[in-house]
């Protein structure tokens, strides 16, 4: 049992390490391709690296399980990422970074009500105000250039709320029993599916000539392999062995990590100010992870003292 925690926080840490990296892949492919178009081709390449790596056919027992595969493909794959980008281009990315930080208050809420197994702590609560207090830190780094915008705030309060849900629906199938590898390949089927019509709204262009530079090919390379296929991979383990509402707490450190990135790929300093935030992010965390367990190892104690007597 230790072990598969074990195995399911470094699965998280693998994941947090790719996704916080992301944004410099982005960011250089943004100049020959649209937002769109990134995001079909990264996971057209995920759910061909998938399907060569286990092609084995996944035989769906229960017509309820295939409906979660679903709905978790048109929530983890199409609209998250068509929120997000959709956010983006009517507010900050400072905003959305910041808001995309509450995405484990969402599935902590939402765990609770639907699956009724990760209850809600206090600590837990504590450690996410401590947390989003260092990610306003690092985001804004001490400017004023924080503004409301409503449109793209809500835009991106909707894409957490949609990844939380599909954190949730991760959670319930993992209870299944089917192979990891074929859950995400099917998710990444139908997330590709509710994706080709929302193609046409966004003028999507083939144009696979853009792949004959090597930076391009490379960039999405690592997007698809890396943070497609890789990640959600990893990711779903790691729901599988901790929980929706423990795993997902490793986003707090998307920022820190961005951060770091930044310093060492774009030359980026680090202030007084970053440096604090990152220090109550971690801090955070810790709050997050650690009160819970030392809460549940008190309470295993006392049932085993108990049982002495």
């Amino acid at each position: 049992m230790e072990n598969k925690k074990t195995a399911g926080h470094l699965s998280a840490l693998i994941t947090i390490l790719i996704w916080g990296t992301t944004f410099i892949s982005t960011k250089i492919l943004l100049k020959d391709f649209s937002p769109i178009e990134i995001l079909f081709f990264r996971f057209a390449i995920g759910f061909i690296a998938l399907m060569a790596v286990y092609p084995h056919r996944l035989k769906v027992t229960n017509k309820k399980h295939e409906l979660t595969f679903v709905c978790a493909g048109l929530c983890g794959v199409t609209l998250y990422y068509l929120l997000e980008n959709m956010a983006l281009t009517f507010t900050m990315a400072s905003n959305v970074g910041v808001i995309s930080s509450i995405v484990p208050f969402f599935t902590a809420i939402l765990t609770y009500l639907f699956l009724k197994e990760e209850p809600l702590r206090i600590s837990f609560f504590i450690g996410f105000v401590v947390a989003i207090t260092g990610i306003f830190l690092i985001s804004f780094n001490g400017t004023s250039n924080f503004h409301l915008n409503p449109l793209g705030d809500l835009l991106a309060v909707a894409a957490t709320l949609i990844w939380a849900a599909y954190s949730v629906l991760t959670r319930k199938i993992s209870s299944y029993g089917y192979h990891t590898i074929q859950t995400t390949r099917r998710v990444f089927f139908y997330g590709i599916l509710f994706m080709i019509p929302t193609l046409f709204l966004f003028d999507f262009q083939l144009g696979l000539e853009r792949f004959s530079n090597p930076v391009s090919l490379l960039n999405i390379l690592f997007l698809g392999l890396g943070a497609s296929s890789l990640c959600f991979m990893t990711w779903n383990y790691a729901v599988k062995a901790l929980g929706a509402v423990k795993s997902s707490v490793y986003i707090y450190m998307v920022p820190v990590i961005t951060v770091v990135t930044s310093m060492i790929v774009l030359h980026e300093q680090m202030t007084g100010l970053v440096a604090l935030g990152i220090i109550c992010t971690m801090a955070g965390l810790f709050i997050s992870e650690c009160k819970m367990n030392m809460k549940k190892k008190g309470m295993l104690a006392v049932r085993r003292h108990g049982s002495r007597f």
